[in-house]
């Protein structure tokens, strides 16, 4: 999952710097996320998914879908 997170941010041509502002934490807390040093909390993984619009599923490696489910 830790490598998705660094796919998704780089193919939307973002920095660690920009997601940890949109996720209101430092850079170093988001880059442990995205080196697998931290876990990252449910809270945090819903909040990306919304924001690279895809599913949990899809950050978690349990998909390879990146549309995010239908609501319906």
């Amino acid at each position: 999952m830790y490598k998705r997170l660094k796919e998704l941010r780089e193919d939307h041509d973002l920095t660690q710097a920009q997601i940890s502002k949109f996720l209101n934490m430092s850079q170093t807390g988001y880059s442990k996320y995205e080196t697998g040093e931290n876990d990252i909390p449910t809270k945090i993984l819903i909040e990306l998914a919304k924001f690279y619009k895809t599913s949990v599923d899809y950050i978690l490696e349990l998909t390879n879908e990146v549309k995010p489910y239908n609501k319906e």
